[in-house]
Parts: C-alpha cells; structure tokens; sequence
C-alpha cells in the first residue's frame, strides 16, 4: 500500500509542477500585456522589472493553482485509466476512494498551505507590486520629449524637440515660466537628457545654444500733459547670451519614480489577512455607530423649535417641566411669525441636504466594508476551490480514460473557463450588492460542489453515464430497433 500512495504521488507531482509554471508563465504574460503602456519607455533598470515580476508572480499564484490541480488530477488519474492501471487496482479490491486518499491528502496540505500563502504572504506581495506599479505609473520621463509637440509634463515649462536619434535631440526649444516676472527660452541644435543620481534632477546636456531672457512688460507710465510715458516702450528689459556647451537642470520632485511610502496602500483591502480585515470591520462599524449618532443629535439640536427663544403649543400653551416657556401661536407678533416660518424652510432645506450627504457618506462606508468582506470570503473560498476542483478532475479523468497533454487540457480549459467566469460574475455581483459577499465568493464553489460529489460517485461505480462510446452504443441500439 505503500508504494501505491508513493507511486500515486509521483504521478501526480510531476504534473502537477508543470501545470503550474505553464498556469504562472500564462497570468504574467497577462499581466504584462495590461500593463505594457506603464513599463515601456520608462527606463527602468532589470532589479526593478524583476522585482515587480517576483511580487507580482506571489499576488498570481492564487489563480494558478486551482488550474494546476484541475488539470494535474485528470493528467493523472487519465495516464492510470488509459494504461489500465486503475482497472488492476479495482480489481485488487481497492475501491477509488482508496486510490484517491493520498491524493487527496497531498491536496489537502497544498489547500492549508495556499490559504496561509493568501492570508499573510499576499497581502505582502500585494502591497509591493502595487506601490510600484504606482510609482511607475506616476514616472513621467519617458513621456517627456515627444518629437514635434510642446511637452507641458513639468509644471512651468514647455519643452519641444524636432527630432530624435541615439538618444540624442536636435533642435530643442525650452521655455521657463518658474518666474512669474520673467520669461526665459533656451534654443540648442544638439542635447542629450540624463537623470541624477538620486532621481531628483533632470540634466539637459547643451550644445551650440542661446538662451533668450526678458522681463515683463511694464505698467504704462502717463505725464503730466496726459500722454504715455514712451522712455519705457523703447525696449522692455532683455538679455540674450550665446554657448558652446551647457547643462540646464529641471527638478524632478513627483516625476520620477521615487518609491513610495507604503504605509500609504497598507489599509487596502487586498493588503490585509482575515485578522487584520476583522479589525477593520470592528472599526468601520463603530465608525458608521458614531457618525449615524453625531448625525442625529446635530440634527435635533439645529432644529428651531429646539433652540429658539419661542415654543408654541397651540393646543394649551402650557410651559413645562425644565423646558423653555411655551407660548401660543396666536400670541407670537405676525413679523415673528414670518420670521419662524422662513427659518424654519431653511432648517428643513438644510436638513434635507445634510440627510443626503449623510446618506453618501453611509453608503460609502457600506461599499468599504462590502470590499473588506469580500476579500475576507476570498481567502476561504479559494481554499476550498483546490479541493472542489481536484474531486471534479481527478474521477473525470479515470472516466474519460484519456491522459497526457491532449484531451485533459482542453476538458480542463473548459472547466476552469467556467470556474473563472462564475468566480468574476460573482465578484462583480457582490461588488454592486447586487449579491452578499459571502455568496459572491462562493458563487464558483457552491456550483461546482455538486458536480464533483455526481462524477465522484459515477467513476467509484463505473457508472457509464461520461462514456462517450456507451452513448454511441446506445445510440445505434436506438436507431436499429427504430
């Protein structure tokens, strides 16, 4: 017995490791391929591209591997099928319960471990490629000189070229409007463009140049005769002054790519484990307590009938206990009257808007913790998904009888196209409570689940309801005795 669960665990590791590079290579291509307008042209260096694939290689593994055991467990169960291997066995007396148990348990640590990688490596892998990719995002240089057009990327200049080869830039035209009292243009036939050190300046490298400096013009200056003042209109201040070779330095604070503080992205939902998603519900619901509370006392006490000197009662004019004397509405002068009145539309105008501020304000703490209890569900229901998933390829493929790259991947392709799409469907669902969260997540699980338990019990009874050739037979049975 031994060496069977030996034998059943080598046949289905090797399998199982190659479908899941294939799985990885195919998300991160993916990847790459909605983020490739980010990562070109900003000069980035190899550390920086390899350590956003490493985090963003952890962050994908969550959808990898349920494709990696669908498709593993039918290779392998569908190799012992097809070469009679599962028939010796049944018919040794082993049932196929027996024959899966090693797999299963290999399964069942591999959905332990998925779920500690998910809960608390993740949410670490999550925050760094997210943080970078934002820095990257955010790093305007390699859009900043677009041969032909004026390019406003800095704040106070315009920066045009004509033309670009090897890195070099001809014609280059800058204008400086850093000061508000003067206008600055530098002209260079030839300039080469590099960044400091420390990321924090841009170097224009100059050459045949000049550089064009002039004041504002002046106020008009009248005489005494009414007449403008024309000693100022015989030239407004310049300077024009000519080079060989220059730098011209422009600061680059917020344009490269600086790394971000992360502390920043750490209340994300996709950033924190169960603990920490518990903590922020706790937090959001005392929030959404207090601000519901604060709410209606600032209403009650804005209210005219509650801090104006006049109380009316209409029907005794009794004062109360402790309260502000009660007054009739009929004893209240008419100007005091339309005085009351219009206040109080206001209060009630004011009210309404307040009630709807308000009614956005819940709404949005609504939507933050539905995020937190989706992300909470998710880290569950993908565990869960690893086993469900194994239990519907591992008996498919023993009824198929079908092993290596061929049938297996597309039937698993197949199966996994629905399992993504009810998994997205689900999401978006509970994204637009249109659903709860806990059944968006487990949309994929619970449909699945009574799949697996039907293909389970037809390939434990040899049932012939998956047979291809069964049908085939019948089929023509059918249509002779017709």
């Amino acid at each position: 017995m031994k060496r069977l669960y030996i034998f059943s665990i080598r046949s289905f590791v090797g399998p199982f490791i190659i479908t899941l590079i294939i799985s990885m290579f195919i998300l991160i291509l993916q990847f790459f391929w909605l983020y490739i307008d980010d990562l070109m042209g900003k000069g980035l260096g190899v550390f920086v591209i390899l350590e956003l694939l490493f985090y963003v290689s952890a962050s994908l593994i969550p959808l990898a591997l349920p494709l990696a055991i669908l498709l593993s467990s039918l290779m392998t169960f569908g190799n012992l099928s097809e070469n009679n291997e599962l028939t010796a066995l049944k018919s040794s007396g082993l049932s196929l319960y027996r024959i899966i148990r090693p797999l299963f348990v290999l399964v069942l640590l591999i959905s332990f471990g998925t779920f500690y990688f998910a809960n608390y490596i993740i949410p670490v892998a999550n925050l760094k490629w997210h943080s970078l990719i934002y820095d990257i995002q955010n790093t305007k240089i390699a859009t900043l000189l677009t041969p032909g057009v004026y390019s406003k990327e800095f704040d106070g200049f315009a920066i045009k070229v004509k033309k670009e080869e090897n890195d070099v830039y001809y014609d280059m035209t800058i204008h400086d409007h850093t000061q508000t009292t003067q206008l600055r243009t530098v002209k260079a036939k030839e300039a080469r463009v590099y960044k400091s050190l420390n990321g924090q300046y841009l170097f224009f490298k100059l050459k045949n140049g000049n550089i064009y400096e002039e004041l504002d013009i002046q106020n008009p200056s009248f005489l005494p005769n009414g007449q403008i003042n024309g000693n100022l209109d015989k030239g407004k201040p310049a300077r024009i002054s000519t080079f060989q070779s220059g730098t011209y330095k422009i600061n680059l604070t917020g344009y490269s790519l600086n790394r971000s503080n992360e502390d920043v992205f750490t209340d994300k939902h996709e950033m924190m484990n169960v603990f920490q998603i518990s903590k922020a519900m706790d937090s959001i619901s005392l929030k959404k307590k207090n601000v519901e509370e604060l709410f209606t006392a600032g209403l009650i006490t804005d209210h005219i009938l509650f801090n104006k000197v006049y109380r009316f009662d209409s029907l005794s004019g009794i004062p109360q206990k402790n309260e502000i004397p009660l007054v009739s509405w009929a004893k209240i002068p008419k100007t005091e009257k339309s005085k009351i009145i219009q206040q109080t539309i206001s209060k009630l105008r004011n009210s309404n808007t307040r009630i709807e501020n308000q009614l956005s304000h819940i709404k949005v703490l609504d939507n933050e913790a539905a995020q937190y209890w989706i992300e909470f569900h998710r880290k569950f229901a993908l565990t869960y998904a690893i086993i469900v998933l194994f239990f519907v390829g591992a008996p498919l493929g023993a009824i198929i009888k079908k092993g290596g790259f061929g049938a297996p991947v597309v039937i698993a392709t197949i199966i996994f196209m629905i399992y993504f799409i009810l998994m997205s469907i689900g999401n978006n669902l509970a994204n637009s409570h249109v659903v709860t969260p806990f059944l968006g997540m487990w949309m994929a699980g619970i449909f699945f689940t009574p799949i697996a338990f039907i293909i389970t019990r037809a390939a434990a009874n040899d049932s012939q309801i998956f047979n291809l050739e069964a049908w085939q037979i019948r089929l023509v049975k059918l249509i002779q005795k017709k």
